[in-house]
This record gives C-alpha cells, sequence and structure tokens, in this order.
C-alpha cells in the first residue's frame, strides 16, 4: 500500500480529509466512493502522524499538577494528603527529587493517578 513520504503529502492529504468530511455520514454507503477515499485517506494519514507526531506519554510531574487544577489543591493541601511537607511537595514538581514508594503509592491512590504513570513505567 502507498505511503505518505513527506510533510507536503501529509497536508494534501490532509486537506483532501477536509474536502470529504462533509459529503459523508454515518448514513453513507460503505460503497460510496467518497467514503471510500476518505477510509483510505485517514489511513494513511494516521500511519505518518504514528511515524512523525508522536504522542509521548505525559510526565508525573504534568499529571500531579493537572490533578491538582482539578482537585483544586495547592501545594500545602497536596502536603496535607499526602502526608509530607510542602518542601517535599515542591521538590517533586520541580523535579529535584522523586516520591518513594510510600508516597508514589499514596499520589497513586489520592490523586486517582495510574500506578504506571507514577512509577514511570
Amino acid at each position: 500500500m502507498a505511503k505518505i513520504q513527506n510533510e507536503t503529502a501529509y497536508k494534501a492529504a490532509m486537506g483532501r480529509i477536509e474536502e470529504l468530511l462533509p459529503l459523508v455520514d454515518d448514513n453513507t454507503p460503505a460503497n460510496d466512493k467518497n467514503l471510500i477515499e476518505l477510509d483510505l485517506l485517514s489511513g494513511l494519514v494516521a500511519d505518518y502522524e504514528d511515524e512523525h507526531y508522536q504522542i509521548k506519554p505525559p510526565s508525573l510531574i504534568d499529571v500531579i499538577k493537572l490533578r491538582m487544577y482539578e482537585m483544586n489543591l495547592n501545594q500545602i493541601k497536596l502536603s496535607e494528603l499526602l502526608g509530607v511537607s510542602p518542601s517535599r511537595v515542591s521538590d517533586y514538581l520541580t523535579g529535584r527529587c522523586e516520591p518513594n514508594l510510600k508516597v508514589a503509592r499514596e499520589i497513586s491512590r489520592k490523586l486517582n493517578i495510574d500506578a504506571n504513570i507514577v512509577l514511570g513505567i
């Protein structure tokens, strides 16, 4: 099967996808030429993006900051929740040190963060 080779071809494919999207919907028959073309182009674009625009997993620091925002926590409240000092939380958030296993477990449980992210797996 063909492959998108460069950014110019990628942009052209994306442009064509934008043109095709209004022409199909959930009721479009599977043998419609626009739907078939859209499906093929979408697959090629997805393959190109997987190769050239890889999404890296979020860092623990980013996830903790997001949870702090979502839970309306400041560093002091987070330190109380985790049972560590505010300065230790500051160390975690700046990357100066990593949480020990006990604190990592508390971060996972109390902030509802996947253990794989907490452990860097």
